[in-house]
């Protein structure tokens, strides 16, 4: 009978097996992190990136660029706020900072930036015509219900705090915002491509 081997044992032999990073995966692993984390000091705390990326020779800044480059741009999002504008303009400044190609990064931020404004304007003047829609047909709802089961509806009726009013808005607001969403994420892709 052959002899038992314990889990770790077991576990040990299949690391045994596996291939070897290669030495790009293995930069990748090590240096990727660190533009994350960079990307991240500069968001809070204003850290020169320009400056930290000197620290790093070229083969390490290829890498150290790409987590910088993957958090900014997943920082970048609809103006729903001034906190969100700030943080904005922030990763898109450092964004061309790290680019090579200035000329089509701009042109990526000039669609991006269109996208914000008609957000804002157009976008919010949506928001504002699809809540008071739902706020009057939830309210004539409600009422027609109460007259149905043979009761008065009060004079003054607040839907805004009944949950299903707050869920329904909930559902509205994401499904104006996902248009948003989806053409600011192909600008986004758009922006990763450039080097």
């Amino acid at each position: 009978m052959g002899e038992m081997k314990s889990a770790f044992e077991i576990a040990m032999e299949k690391v045994a097996r596996l291939d070897k990073p290669s030495e790009e995966e293995a930069s990748r692993w090590k240096y990727a992190p660190e533009g994350k984390r960079l990307a991240a000091d500069y968001l809070k705390d204003d850290v020169n990136l320009l400056a930290e990326l000197g620290k790093f020779d070229e083969r390490e800044r290829t890498y150290v660029v790409e987590g910088i480059e993957e958090v900014l741009v997943s920082n970048v999002g609809l103006p729903a706020n001034d906190a969100v504008r700030r943080n904005n303009k922030k990763a898109m400044e450092a964004l061309k900072s790290i680019k090579s190609d200035k000329a089509a990064t701009e042109n990526v931020f000039s669609k991006m930036r269109r996208v914000f404004e008609h957000y804002e304007n157009e976008g919010q003047q949506q928001k504002k015509q699809a809540y008071e829609m739902l706020k009057q047909n939830l309210q004539m709802k409600i009422q027609q219900a109460m007259q149905q089961q043979g009761m008065s509806p009060p004079a003054r009726l607040n839907v805004e705090q009944q949950p299903q009013f707050q869920e329904e808005w909930r559902r509205t607001q994401a499904h104006l915002d996902s248009q948003y969403i989806r053409l600011l994420d192909e600008y986004k892709e758009e922006l990763v491509q450039i080097r």
